[in-house]
């Protein structure tokens, strides 16, 4: 009786596996809680050098707390009550931790605000830290709305998650809920634009023909998410344009 060799599965090679095997990667996607926790610091801390900024001086110390507490938590607080889940504050204990700690600094060594502003080290380091977790809250809000909200048109809840993921990374700017439109009365901001592009194009690509075929989507589209955010983080923060754009500035400046 002859044998013959059987035939053996060829393993199947991710191409862009390269996408999630890097060390930026293993930063942004946050999976050693150490990264988490320093991410969160960085994002509290920076949003506190915008709360500081932006707040009277004479203001109570309580005023400036809940007013640092909202400005980090809006996204994580309202998101959650639209989706009847525990807000983000009260599920996860690290984060007031890191708020209150970040509040503290800020409070009794206001000059540490003065070095983000002289150093552009310190501050590209801040930002990258903030956009990191940024991109981790609209990209777990975004994914949590889409598993609870049911489908009602297409196949899938279309609105729902995309208003809920942009929702998510600049809801910060609508509360306390007494500023009512204000913060979009000339226009979204950049957190605003990139939140909302970021919830759609996650939400689209993993619920759609895109990520056929795709191993590992959802990190994959975190990741890039990341690096978006980051990016438009840093060119915001430094006030970064081509030169067609610094002219521009410039003509209108004159004539005004």
């Amino acid at each position: 009786m002859a044998f013959g060799k059987g035939s053996k599965a060829e393993p199947v090679v991710d191409g862009s596996a390269w996408i999630v095997d890097n060390l930026f990667a293993d930063f942004v996607l946050m999976n050693q809680k150490e990264v988490l926790y320093m991410c969160m610091f960085g994002y509290t801390f920076l949003h506190g050098c915008k709360v500081f900024g932006a707040i009277d001086k004479a203001s109570s110390t309580a005023f400036k707390f809940v007013a640092m507490m909202m400005a980090c938590t809006g996204g994580g607080i309202i998101v959650p009550i639209f989706l009847n889940i525990i807000p983000v504050p009260l599920a996860n204990d690290s984060y007031p931790i890191a708020i209150f700690t970040s509040f503290l600094l800020h409070l009794y060594f206001p000059v540490l605000r003065e070095v983000v502003k002289l150093s552009g080290i310190v501050k590209a380091s801040l930002v990258v830290l903030y956009e990191a977790l940024r991109a981790l809250v609209v990209v777990k809000l975004t994914y949590a709305a889409g598993d609870i909200i049911a489908a009602s048109c297409f196949s899938f809840p279309v609105f729902g998650p995309i208003f809920c993921g942009g929702l998510a990374g600049c809801g910060g700017a609508f509360l306390p809920f007494n500023k009512g439109l204000d913060p979009i009365k000339n226009g979204l901001a950049a957190p605003m634009i990139t939140a909302l592009m970021a919830a759609a194009s996650f939400h689209l690509f993993l619920n759609t023909s895109l990520s056929d075929g795709v191993a590992n989507a959802k990190n994959k589209a975190h990741v890039h998410i990341a690096f978006f955010f980051i990016c438009s983080g840093l060119v915001t923060a430094f006030g970064l344009r081509t030169r067609t754009a610094t002219a521009k500035s410039s003509k209108i400046k004159k004539e005004n």
